[in-house]
């Protein structure tokens, strides 16, 4: 066993302090590699007049990001199992700070392309160990909440990055934002290495199986693939409106930048905190009733978002900004209990290989081709037009997590666990 392992996998403290001290840090870390990530999208329009780039150049930008990304992604396992997760997660978070820096420091397009690569190889390491250092810290019936903790630093951290972006692009330039957001997540890295690391799989109680237990195992296994092409399509559906609804709002509506970065920012932030932390209680409270709790609950959520979606594209005025808020609750809704249902579907041990499958097949199926192909259909036709392909996205993930539902794996409730 390596040195680093014999360490880290010392019992750690068992206190209601711990595991929520750290639990608050990651997500802390979390939110910030979303501010990080979304700065960009906030002042697009801005920099798109400094460079004078197309729609589809801005959308292969992001592109480039979840391609690195996901190529990255298959490493951090190994190097997790050779330096311990605390301190790959920690190298992740100086390399994507240090890139977000970097970008107020490029002056043409190849350097924005060169900080998007360094920053999908930064966030990779953090986005594939995080959840498994979380899991290995609360017990199985507990995961659907504090997943839903952890993954609200996504849309909050999103909506934090349109509101710096919006408010400070236009008033100090698009560069500035880019230097206040770099920093925090230098010191939120140093604060990290105070936090013991729990051993794997502390609180798994699954018997093993090579569907659950082997990385070759992963293509047979029908809880973890509808839950990961799931999440796909959900994916596609809501990194492609992060990407565009501000400029929709923009260009459509006629909203200032600023205007709209901060309807758009605001609203993910609103629901991003209530929806994640109601998805993940919900799903956990339904577990005594069934096993497939986290599958139903986020099947229902995507369905009931649909119109909501289908108005929030076609409606003006008051109508649109209720849709819109009303269509991020109910796909937000699904976060803690979807990235619930990934985790407790593959054994601890091959966890963060198994996260990393799931990353590579929901980018290369979501985030990679919704941005670029919306910013394709907005240079042909029309934005409004464009924004179809989410909701068709919606309807089938929500379809899949709907047939899903049979392969959920048993939980043990945490009377049991105490037992």
């Amino acid at each position: 066993m390596p040195l680093s392992h014999a360490i880290f996998a010392r019992p750690v403290p068992q206190t209601k302090l711990y595991p929520r001290t750290a639990l608050a840090l990651l997500t802390a870390l979390n939110l910030l590699n979303y501010v990080d990530r979304s700065v960009l999208f906030a002042v697009q329009d801005l920099v798109k007049a400094a460079f004078h780039q197309s729609d589809v150049a801005f959308g292969m930008l992001t592109s480039v990001f979840f391609i690195f990304y996901m190529c990255a992604a298959p490493f951090m396992g190994p190097l997790a199992e050779k330096f311990s997760r605390k301190y790959v997660i920690i190298a992740g978070a100086l390399i994507w700070s240090g890139a977000t820096l970097l970008t107020a420091f490029t002056h043409d397009f190849t350097g924005l392309v060169i900080r998007h690569t360094l920053v999908g190889i930064g966030e990779a390491s953090f986005v594939i160990l995080s959840p498994t250092f979380v899991a290995d810290m609360f017990p199985e019936n507990q995961r659907g909440r504090v997943m839903g903790v952890f993954y609200l630093a996504i849309p909050v951290g999103t909506a934090l990055g349109y509101v710096l972006g919006g408010f400070m692009g236009p008033a100090y330039g698009w560069r500035v934002p880019f230097y206040v957001g770099a920093a925090p997540g230098a010191l939120l890295a140093f604060l990290l290495f105070f936090i013991p690391e729990p051993p794997y799989g502390q609180f798994d109680h699954v018997e093993k199986s090579p569907n659950r237990d082997t990385v070759r195992g992963l293509i047979k296994n029908p809880a973890f693939l509808t839950a990961t092409f799931g999440m796909a399509m959900m994916t596609f559906a809501l990194g492609g409106l992060q990407v565009w609804m501000p400029t929709f709002l923009h260009r459509v509506h006629g909203y200032t930048l600023e205007k709209a970065n901060l309807l758009f920012g605001v609203s993910i932030a609103v629901n991003g905190l209530v929806a994640s932390l109601a998805g993940g209680w919900l799903s956990d409270a339904l577990l005594r009733k069934t096993r497939a709790a986290h599958y139903l609950v986020s099947a229902v959520s995507l369905a009931l978002g649909i119109p909501a979606m289908w108005i929030a594209i076609h409606a003006d005025g008051t109508r649109m900004v209720v849709a819109i808020f009303v269509a991020e609750f109910l796909l937000l809704l699904n976060t803690g209990p979807l990235n619930a249902a990934v985790i407790n579907s593959v054994g601890a041990h091959i966890r963060a290989a198994a996260l990393a499958v799931n990353i590579f097949i929901f980018h290369l199926l979501g985030d990679v081709p919704s941005a670029s192909f919306i910013g394709y259909v907005s240079d042909r036709y029309s934005l409004r037009l464009a924004f179809v392909a989410p909701v068709v996205a919606t309807a089938l993930s929500s379809a899949i997590l709907f047939y899903g539902m049979r392969f959920a794996p048993p939980v043990r409730m945490e009377m049991d666990a105490k037992k």
